[in-house]
This record gives C-alpha cells, sequence and structure tokens, in this order.
C-alpha cells in the first residue's frame, strides 16, 4: 500500500482526534508529507505540511489547534487535531510529495456542535 490514511471518525467540538498515514518507504523517506482536506462542495486545500527535514507549516485555520508530526522509522506522519470545531468536518487526506505526488484515500472527520 503506498498511503493508507486512518483515524477519522465522529466528535463533538472542542474534541480531539488524531489521524494516521502509513506509507510505502521509497515515497516517504526524506519526502515532504502533506494533509488536505476536503469538505462538501469545497476545493481540497492544506492543512498542514512537513519537510523531510521535519520543518512544518499550517493553514491559518488551523494554527495553534492542529499538530502535524512524522515518524521516520514507522514511514508514517500523523495530523493531531486539537479543539475541533464544525467547520473542520471534511475528508482529510494525506499526500506525499515524492514525484508528481501519491495521495492516500481519505479519511472522513466530523465535527457535530
Amino acid at each position: 500500500v503506498q498511503l493508507q490514511a486512518s483515524g477519522g471518525g465522529s466528535v463533538q467540538a472542542g474534541g480531539s482526534l488524531r489521524l494516521s498515514c502509513a506509507a510505502s518507504r521509497n515515497i516517504f523517506r526524506g519526502t515532504a508529507m502533506g494533509w488536505y482536506r476536503q469538505a462538501p462542495g469545497k476545493e481540497r486545500q492544506l492543512v498542514a505540511r512537513i519537510t523531510g527535514g521535519g520543518l512544518t507549516n499550517y493553514a491559518d485555520s488551523v494554527k495553534g489547534r492542529f499538530t502535524i508530526s512524522r515518524d521516520n522509522a514507522k514511514n508514517t506522519v500523523y495530523l493531531q487535531m486539537n479543539s475541533l470545531q464544525p467547520e473542520d468536518t471534511a475528508v482529510y487526506y494525506c499526500k506525499s510529495e515524492f514525484a508528481l505526488g501519491y495521495w492516500g484515500q481519505g479519511t472522513l472527520v466530523t465535527v457535530s456542535s
């Protein structure tokens, strides 16, 4: 499996979830990884990105609430999401920037008020 995302679910506002994305080693090692999300009727947008060296950047809407990290030994990237709000409801996708890019299958996050 190239990229397999997991960890989505339904939570109430203020809750937390942690998403995981396990990657094949060849598209993970030394490669920037990102989490994107797509809400119904909207375009897919970058949520957070982490370089192979661990540098991170975030969408303004999630700064201070979400944290992206990677475990290079496990070829896995994580997205810790705290203080979730209904507007965070979306399908979340992980992406490897290796070559032309690889996408995971998406995991649904639903936040109720």
